[in-house]
């Protein structure tokens, strides 16, 4: 088992940090935006479960540091997803109208689930935070 470290490319936020980060630090701010992609959305501030693909995954923000980052990982008390992962959502304002986002996740994957889903992973990092960046740019506050 090894831990392996995937970064999302940058995205370019036209907000400020202080706008974003209200809406990525509580988990229930996420609901109008995924309740209806994922199966059994549940969310409260400080964790969220769903279903996706027929699995069961638990989340739980563990740290939070105001318009820089988030930190989140897995809730194994819910029998979630079988992998030790650990997930930052940074934020970095050039200005204020200028804040790039990217999405990091330090996982432990043995050396078969790195070959079947390492790939995957990165592609998901990168289209999460496109998402993420084209949601923030298009809200109107």
């Amino acid at each position: 088992m090894g831990l392996e470290k995937y970064e999302s490319k940058q995205q370019q936020v036209r907000k400020s940090a202080a706008r974003i980060y209200p809406f990525i630090s509580r988990f229930d701010m996420l609901t109008p935006a995924l309740q209806d992609k994922v199966e059994e959305w549940r969310a409260d501030e400080d964790s969220c479960s769903f279903k996706v693909k027929g699995f069961n995954v638990a989340l739980r923000i563990v740290e939070r540091v105001e318009n820089k980052y988030i930190k989140i990982s897995g809730d194994d008390t819910a029998g979630s997803v079988p992998i030790d992962f650990s997930f930052w959502i940074q934020l970095h304002e050039v200005s204020d109208n200028d804040t790039r986002m990217r999405l990091v996740l330090h996982a432990e994957l043995n050396m078969m689930m790195r070959m079947m889903i390492g790939g995957k992973i990165q592609g998901g990092l990168d289209k999460a935070v496109e998402g993420l960046a084209m949601a923030f740019n298009q809200m109107p506050f």
